[in-house]
């Protein structure tokens, strides 16, 4: 019977072949997209902790465990329990762990003493020399000796041989050959130890100097043997003091890794515990695992929600597969029903076709998902894939059981209508054909019209910021990335579209009733076919709905994250490169010019941007005029101004520009504001440099730079300043910078200034000459636009050539690259890129099979036409109408309802933070380019469509066509 069942279903996949093959094409992509998910997570990870593996908390690598057993008072520690402990870290520990280690140093110690001199005429016996005699495993392969000898592992005439470091030999007085008495707590006699030599580490940046080079100062270090077979068992000596200590190496950890590990870690305490009392773990890695394993689950929630509506379709085009091939295969069912056959044997047909394919589906799809980590590793942007170091992907157990789960769930949304069409018999397929027209559940429930009352209130909770939290999603470049920010909007794009799939009928049925006296045959049979059988039109125009709705979200939500976030930081620099080079001055008590004569002046340096010195008096005193009660004069700061030309004439420069920011007290009509950021510009070299957002302004910025070179005194105001005292252009102001009071006539009124925040600081923009011909000159930063590809390497490598000094060098390019190498912000356009090219891929395949199998079911309804005295033309007009009100109208729906989605959903990309402090405003962004690419694909299918209606109405024959039967 096994053999039968496998030989009908060999011959039911291959009838059916064009439908299995599609199928296993969706569970391998659906497989592919989740295991792919995993994967990148794991690189991620794996990244993370590769940055991590520097030095942390306490200066002790990452992977760290330190174990550590200490006596009590006067407690003695079992050696038999001490060798326990001993195997049971040796041994079990690594096993448990898993990861290979780099470092493993054991040290033991007996109680310090206070050394006695054994020769006071070699030796200062007044020098107190408190020491503790350790043994630590393999010191001679990380210590080098720079006098001496290392010691003996036997004790020679009564004379233990111990090493010191060569501070601690240089802080107690030690040298080669001097011998102490050693009192050992626990012993019956003193121990006579003798110093053979002096060591430094071999390499002081290993973790195998844990405890700290000062640490070791007051150590006298004997041989490991020597202490635990002469010392501890033959002498009794009782242990005070033992450490175990690994470096683990977890460059190769997983997600999969992590849950067990901390386990494994958190009971590490009991257990060491019970094989010696007083022995714990000091220091552990399991907080910074539980960091990893919290960033790796937020990392796969991020990803998983962005890919869900894109999984989602997948297993809609898996499920619309399925109920196609059982359309075509429920009289077969009925047949094989009326002649015997069980419902459970059916079942067992379906659930191993369908656990075959998805057998398939594991064995191809993770190679597939492997490429997919891959490329989403090296996205930086929407469809923009670079070629960099690319996060290292494996493949882990996660990936596995997220693979399997894939399947099985696909297998399910098969098997379920198949279990619905193994109970009818031919009596109840007739029936269920003769009521094929009754409307779909979620329409007789009014399910779509809930899901958009759910989506209406989504919106809600967005608006009112109650759905949007500070710690989930991706913040790294100013922007959040809620997950409920792609979940909702898909479910928006659906429920609209079921929306318009219930008005769809109900409008054709008008046109119909409207034209149906005059309407053209091929349209009036078109607008008939439709109204009647509308529902099986559902499945590929929802497909359509979704697959270009989300792909219009998808891409307007990559390319507003991108944007945003660029321009915040572009915003923030105002240029390219931002330059502070160190300014000499001189400091005086009087106020003669640079240049002139200056005995007894001190000369300083001080950072561009930062004055040193108030020069003349403070605002409201009484500038240059002598101090009374006996205070030193004030000071002045004379700076010398570094030569400018040096900077434009830079490798890699188009233009620089001379920018002064510094504070100053704002006086209106007499009465003071409040403090500023002053701005000093040269306004023809500031226009070349700076990022300008041209709708930021009233007008393009260069016509108040234009104002500015009119006008001496020309003064730039922000707009929320002038709105609150009400000024104006023309308005006098006055600004106190360094002390003197200098008048400005106001110009204009901008919201925004490149690297200014008004409602943070208000920012005023003057003629940086104008400034310096009423103060002394102050600092300077440098603004530079660099050329394309230009690196600030040989910038700062010239400048030094020259003898100027760098404060600083902000690169803005560098911030652009940080961000986009971060793997939270990768894997967002990773996500939203494949998943775009999956469901076209899916739509496209889709929309093929439908168009075949349905035009292959018609063909007797086709011929009947036909055969009454349609032509062939009429017949194609007819069917390319049906392709148009379906195909066409599923493709404006798709892209309109994309359009609307991204326009109320995005702008809540801002949390309520950034809302109020976003800096140039956020604005949701549709790329051309990404639109042509949606028209792109819509075009290859209506193209294919196209052909494939005319191949079937060539091929139609008449004679073949009209028969006795069924439609197939």
């Amino acid at each position: 019977m096994g053999l039968l069942l496998l030989r009908f279903l060999y011959r039911k996949m291959w009838n059916t072949r064009w439908l299995t093959i599609s199928t296993l094409i969706g569970l391998i992509v659906a497989v592919a997209f989740t295991t792919s998910i995993p994967m990148y997570s794991d690189g991620a990870l794996k990244r993370v902790v590769s940055s991590s593996l520097k030095e942390n908390s306490e200066g002790f690598p990452a992977g760290s465990l330190l174990m550590r057993y200490q006596a009590t008072g006067s407690d003695k520690a079992d050696l038999d329990a001490f060798a326990d402990v001993k195997r049971f870290i040796e041994e079990d520990v690594p096993a448990r762990v898993g990861f290979p280690f780099a470092t493993y140093v054991q040290a033991v110690s007996i109680r310090g003493a206070q050394l006695a001199v054994v020769d006071p005429s070699t030796v200062d016996p007044s020098k107190r020399r408190q020491m503790t005699l350790t043994a630590m495993s393999d010191f001679g392969e990380h210590a080098e000796l720079v006098n001496g000898a290392l010691p003996s592992a036997e004790i020679k005439n009564g004379v233990i041989e111990a090493v010191v470091l060569e501070e601690g030999a240089f802080r107690n007085s030690f040298r080669v050959g001097d011998e102490f008495y050693y009192p050992a707590f626990g012993g019956n006699e003193q121990l006579r130890v003798k110093v053979v030599g002096a060591y430094v580490p071999k390499d002081d940046t290993s973790p195998y100097w844990y405890q700290g080079l000062e640490g070791l100062v007051n150590t006298l270090v004997v041989d490991e043997s020597l202490m635990m077979n002469e010392l501890l068992q033959k002498r009794g000596l009782p242990i005070n003091l033992a450490t175990w200590y690994y470096a683990f190496d977890l460059r190769e950890i997983q997600t999969s890794d992590l849950s067990p590990l901390s386990s494994s870690l958190s009971r590490l305490d009991i257990e060491l515990y019970q094989h010696l009392q007083g022995t714990q773990v000091d220091l552990s890695f399991r907080d910074m695992l539980q960091d990893f394993r919290s960033q790796s689950l937020q990392l796969q929630l991020l990803l998983f929600t962005l890919a869900a509506p894109m999984i989602a379709m997948v297993f809609y085009y898996i499920s619309m597969n399925a109920k196609q091939a059982l359309d075509r295969q429920r009289s077969d069912i009925a047949v094989l029903r009326s002649r015997g056959a069980g419902t459970k044997q059916i079942i067992w047909m379906y659930l191993l076709e369908g656990f075959i394919l998805g057998g398939i589906a594991l064995v191809v799809g993770p190679m597939l998902g492997w490429f997919m980590a891959k490329s989403i590793g090296s996205a930086s942007g929407f469809l923009t894939f670079v070629d960099r170091q690319s996060i290292p992907v494996g493949f882990g157990t996660d990936a596995m059981l997220y693979g399997i789960a894939a399947v099985l769930i696909a297998v399910i949304s098969t098997v379920i209508p198949a279990i619905q069409s193994a109970r009818s018999s031919i009596v109840g397929l007739k029936q269920q054909m003769a009521r094929a027209n009754k409307a779909p559940a979620w329409q007789r429930y009014f399910l779509d019209v809930a899901l958009i009352g759910v989506v209406g209130y989504g919106w809600y909770l967005f608006k009112e910021r109650q759905m949007i939290s500070m710690q989930t999603g991706l913040t790294t470049d100013q922007l959040q990335v809620q997950p409920t920010l792609f979940f909702v909007p898909a479910l928006a794009i659906f429920s609209i579209g079921l929306l318009c799939l219930r008005l769809f009928p109900l409008i054709l049925k008008l046109f119909n009733w409207l034209g149906r006296s005059y309407l053209p045959v091929p349209l009036y049979l078109t607008l008939t076919q439709l109204s009647r059988s509308s529902k099986s039109y559902y499945p590929l125009m929802l497909l359509l709905i979704l697959t270009l709705g989300l792909g219009v979200y998808n891409s307007a939500a990559a390319r507003t994250i991108d944007l945003n976030s660029t321009e915040r930081t572009l915003y923030q620099y105002g240029t390219d490169v931002v330059v502070q080079t160190v300014w000499e001055g001189f400091v005086e008590s009087s106020g003669p010019p640079p240049g002139s004569q200056n005995p007894g002046g001190q000369p300083v340096g001080q950072p561009g941007g930062q004055p040193g010195g108030q020069p003349g008096g403070q605002p409201g005193g009484q500038p240059g005029g002598q101090p009374g009660g006996g205070a030193p004069p004030p000071q002045q700061v004379f700076y010398i101004e570094p030569p400018f030309q040096v900077f434009e004439e830079l490798p890699g420069v188009e233009h620089a520009a001379r920018v002064l920011q510094t504070k100053g007290s704002v006086v209106i009509s007499g009465k003071s504001i409040g403090t500023g950021t002053i701005m000093g510009i040269d306004n023809d070299k500031f226009a070349e440099v700076a990022w300008w957002r041209n709708d930021l302004y009233p007008a393009h910025p260069f016509l108040y730079l234009d104002l500015m070179g009119d006008f001496e005194q020309a003064l730039i105001i922000p707009q929320n300043v002038a709105d609150k005292y009400q000024l104006k252009p023309g308005d006098l102001a006055s600004i106190s910078i360094s002390g003197q009071l200098i008048e400005f006539v106001i110009v204009g009124t901008l919201p925004y200034w490149p690297s200014q925040y008004p409602d943070v600081t208000p920012f005023f923009i003057a003629n940086l000459e104008y400034i310096y011909d009423q103060v002394p000159i102050i600092p300077y930063e440098v603004w530079l636009k660099m050329e394309p590809d230009a690196r600030v390497t040989p910038i700062v490598e010239a400048l030094q050539g020259k003898g100027i000094d760098l404060a600083s060098v902000k690169d803005v390019r560098n911030e652009l690259i940080v961000q986009q190498k971060h793997p939270a912000r990768g894997g967002v356009f990773g996500i939203l890129s494949l998943g775009f090219l999956v469901s076209v891929i899916i739509s496209l395949i889709g929309y093929i099979l439908y168009w075949f199998f349905n035009l292959s079911s018609r063909v007797v309804q086709f011929g009947v036409l036909r055969a009454m005295g349609l032509s062939r033309r009429g017949l194609t007009g007819m069917l390319f109408l049906e392709q148009a009100f379906t195909a066409g109208l599923s493709i404006a729906l798709g892209l309109t309802i994309g359009r609307v989605a991204s326009l109320l959903f995005l702008p809540f990309l801002q949390t309520t933070e950034s809302a109020a402090s976003q800096v140039p405003p956020f604005r949701v962004v549709f790329e051309a380019g990404d639109t042509y690419q949606l028209y792109g694909v819509v075009l290859v299918m209506v193209a294919l469509g196209a052909g494939l209606l005319l191949t079937h109405i060539r091929r139609l024959r008449v004679h073949q066509a009209v028969k006795l039967g069924e439609e197939r």
